[in-house]
């Protein structure tokens, strides 16, 4: 059984496409994006400087959870697993937290509830050969990237900016011109 069932995508299309929230984040969209992905943002564990990651997540029971489908591969785990403190961005907001890799049987057992009623962790689980059984799940452990974030008043990286708004701006008076020459044009052809 691998831990890994997905190969990395390195510098592939695949890769650049898991940028997209990101972009959609910063043209203000979060609150619509931000239901399915989180932007994380990570300290960089060469650099330093703050790192966005968008990945996907799920609430259960108060809590947001979301896992690595590449384990310790992932560039947002290793700079976690060297600096858990982190900021996510949600549609509930911005959030400064303290990332934690799940391991301990309460919280496993937990987060097993929440794959239990979600049919895209039933599936990943699948993919990872484990039985959706709670003593399967607990037995593989360490094949399972789980990661959960609790609350902290630690300084965290800055979010990702709402920089892209204004682009908005241009778009609707384009959209006001195109309606009112179309407009025009449907007036003559009457």
């Amino acid at each position: 059984m691998t831990s890994q069932p997905f190969p990395y995508p390195d510098r592939s299309i695949l890769k650049w496409s898991f940028r997209l929230p990101i972009l959609l984040f910063r043209l203000g969209l979060g609150p619509i994006v931000g239901r399915l992905f989180m932007i994380l943002s990570t300290t960089g564990r060469k650099s330093g400087l703050p790192r966005r990651h968008a990945i996907e997540f799920h609430a259960f029971a108060g809590r947001k959870y979301v896992f690595s489908a590449w384990g310790e591969k992932a560039d947002w785990y290793r700079n976690l697993q060297a600096d858990p403190r982190v900021t996510i961005q949600t549609a509930d907001g911005v959030e400064s937290m303290r990332a934690r890799r799940i391991t301990g049987d309460d919280d496993l057992a937990q987060a097993f509830r929440a794959f239990e009623s979600n049919a895209i962790l039933k599936n990943w689980v699948k993919t990872l050969g484990v039985q959706l059984t709670l003593d399967e799940f607990l037995a593989h452990r360490d094949q399972l990237f789980l990661v959960t974030f609790d609350p902290t008043d630690d300084p965290t990286p800055l979010p990702l900016p709402i920089d892209l708004k204004w682009v908005w701006l241009p778009v609707a008076g384009l959209a006001a011109v195109a309606v009112v020459l179309l407009g025009r044009l449907g007036a003559r052809r009457a």
